[in-house]
């Protein structure tokens, strides 16, 4: 397993592995921002005989910020280290320019969802604390939830 920062068709890779994620990804304009974004952003992804198969996007906030914008493991990849591959390198990234906090978002427990609670396990596994539920952000159907992890300590 290679991962490497993708720096063409970064919206193709995204498109790939997010689509075939309706169960995290499904709400299709939700899912078409995030596609159209991640072509700005700085883009890692894990290639299995070259082929991506995972990916994260990272955005940048401020000198001392950045968040995980987007992140997709094909469901066949998943439970085998590839999310914690990419965060890793992901978090060398922003180390190196200085970023002492990293963020995401993700879907809040107030809305009962065994996917995203998969998701909430693992990104506390890795680190990762709630910063704040923002209960309007993507509307009073998805609350969203703000996790942060301190990068370097």
């Amino acid at each position: 397993m290679d991962i490497i920062e993708i720096t063409e068709n970064k919206s193709d890779v995204c498109r790939a592995i997010l689509e075939a994620l309706p169960e995290w990804f499904g709400i299709e304009e939700a899912r078409e921002r995030y596609i159209a974004v991640a072509q700005d952003l700085p883009v890692f992804a894990c290639l299995v005989e070259d082929v991506p198969v995972a990916f994260l996007a990272l955005k940048y906030h401020t000198p001392f910020a950045a968040e995980i914008h987007s992140m997709g493991v094909l469901p066949r990849w998943h439970r085998r280290g590839l999310g914690r591959g990419l965060l890793r390198r992901a978090e060398q990234q922003v180390a190196a320019q200085g970023i002492r906090f990293l963020t995401v978002k993700t879907l809040s427990s107030s809305h009962p969802d065994e996917n995203y609670e998969a998701t909430r396990r693992f990104y506390r596994a890795v680190g990762f604390v709630d910063l704040e539920e923002l209960p309007d952000l993507w509307g009073a159907e998805n609350p969203c939830l703000t996790m942060i992890k301190v990068i370097g300590d």
